[in-house]
């Protein structure tokens, strides 16, 4: 069975290139009926923070990539890697190394001096008494001779001389077990069969996979994703829009855009730009992820917030919708009316923050009139139709959309005006300003009451201001 993982560090804040592996490996096993694991590599205890923590586990949740095991945390695991680090040791796989910083520092020099590749030289790789005042630092016997050959998915296979790759630190002089070993032992424990991971990792990978051999492992299979760049060229950074994924959720968008927008980072389905998470199950392979790097787009996700919001049901739009009403401090129980709410304005909201800031009026009175549309809108000349407004939507006796437009219609047309004086009058009133959904559909919503409410305060300011 198909078991992969998503293995992120808590020592800063989970961004879209950690949300695209995440996909990546969340979609491969689903689409394989396999397993998905989510694994905290929070060894660096100094770097490690909770609240890094709390992003992650939050914003796969919001996400929707639910792991199938876990959450592990390494720093829970410690014991499991002292038991392994004794066996590399007892099996003469690993060794102690005494060497001091100066000594490191100053073989790094000589071998700069001499044209040579800076590298760890094997000095304590035979050495069988400790050295007295050092504390040791332990050491991967990596193979001397031959070759290592990464069958990468997306690249293709990658060959490593091993007479290249140095004796890696696996445990520091403090005892604590560095990253790439803890990787080795949590992939061989976890069964994991295919690693999918940004391609900064991949020379790590040569001498991973010689640690796994010596314990006896089947290396699984890997697949190093290209990394995501911004508009200019440069390495995503904050400024092109790589932060926090929970800034993007309190910013409005869908989770299933975001992953839309992700999944087209690299990979492709001939000219179709919006998948459903269904289609990408179906529909995603890692091996046609390019080998190029990607670059970022902002307006291009914006694009597919709207598609998506668009296409939702108001019934979906109404979970996202309420906390971002919250933020404006507007909390709402009635489910029917916040759909009724998302259905009126989704085709013209980008962002569900957008729409909660076009909605308040239908939950809190407006404080003032927008003074430019009162000036247009509230004035001598819609007094009337105001007025009579107000009487005939009071007498209705079914509120809908279509009898209100009925009746602002007739009104209109007995008016002699054109509907937009009729119509613009009304909706400054209910809303303060000069832009909503529909009038009818915006009044439906509202509720006669409501509506009749914001009509006569709207008269009497008309008529206060004409004193």
């Amino acid at each position: 069975m198909i078991r992969t993982r998503f293995a992120p560090s808590p020592t800063g804040m989970l961004h879209i290139g950690g949300v695209r592996t995440a996909l990546y490996s969340w979609l491969y096993a689903k689409r394989h009926g396999g397993v998905f694991i989510l694994r905290i590599e929070d060894t660096d205890r100094e770097r490690s923070t909770d609240e890094a923590t709390r992003v992650i586990l939050e914003g796969m949740e919001w996400l929707g990539l639910h792991a199938d095991e876990g959450p592990f945390y390494q720093s829970q695991r410690m014991e499991r890697y002292r038991e392994v680090l004794e066996q590399l040791l007892a099996q003469g796989h690993a060794y102690r190394c005494y060497c001091t910083k100066e000594e490191l520092d100053a073989m790094r020099v000589r071998q700069l001096e001499a044209k040579q590749k800076p590298r760890y030289d094997g000095t304590c790789r035979h050495r069988t008494e400790p050295r007295p005042g050092v504390d040791p630092v332990i050491r991967f016997k990596n193979p001397l001779e031959g070759v290592v050959v990464v069958e990468d998915e997306i690249h293709g296979n990658v060959r490593f001389d091993n007479a290249e790759l140095d004796d890696l630190i696996i445990a520091r002089s403090d005892g604590s077990p560095t990253y790439n070993f803890c990787v080795v032992v949590d992939d061989m424990d976890m069964n994991i069969t295919h690693v999918i991971r940004g391609d900064d990792h991949l020379n790590n990978t040569p001498r991973q996979i010689n640690m796994l051999l010596a314990l006896g492992a089947r290396p699984p299979r890997y697949a190093h994703v290209p990394m995501i760049l911004g508009a200019d060229g440069a390495k995503l950074s904050k400024r092109h829009g790589a932060v926090s994924v929970l800034q993007y959720r309190d910013d409005g968008y869908l989770p299933e855009a975001l992953l839309n927008y992700l999944v087209r980072l690299g990979w492709s389905h001939g000219d179709q730009e919006i998948f459903t998470l269904e289609e990408m199950i179906r529909l995603f392979d890692i091996k046609d992820v390019n080998k190029s790097a990607s670059t970022f787009n902002p307006d291009k996700l914006l694009w597919l917030n709207q598609q998506h919001i668009m296409r939702s049901t108001p019934e979906h739009l109404v979970k996202h919708l309420k906390p971002q009403l919250a933020a404006l401090g507007i909390d709402v129980d009635d489910d029917a009316k916040l759909a009724a709410v998302a259905k009126s304005q989704q085709e013209r909201a980008k962002t569900l923050k957008e729409m909660a800031q076009n909605s308040v009026f239908f939950f809190r009175e407006p404080a003032a009139y927008d003074e430019k549309a009162a000036k247009k809108h509230l004035t001598q000349d819609s007094l009337t139709p105001l007025q009579e407004a107000a009487e005939r939507l009071a007498g209705l006796t079914s509120w809908t959309a279509q009898s209100i437009h009925e009746t602002i219609q007739s009104l209109a047309t007995e008016l002699s005006l054109a509907l937009g004086k009729v119509a613009q009058p009304i909706r400054v009133a209910v809303s303060g300003g000069s832009v909503s959904p529909p009038i009818d559909v915006t009044l439906e919503v509202l509720g006669r009451q409501t509506t009749l409410e914001r009509l006569r305060r709207a008269i009497d300011f008309i008529a206060a201001n004409q004193q």
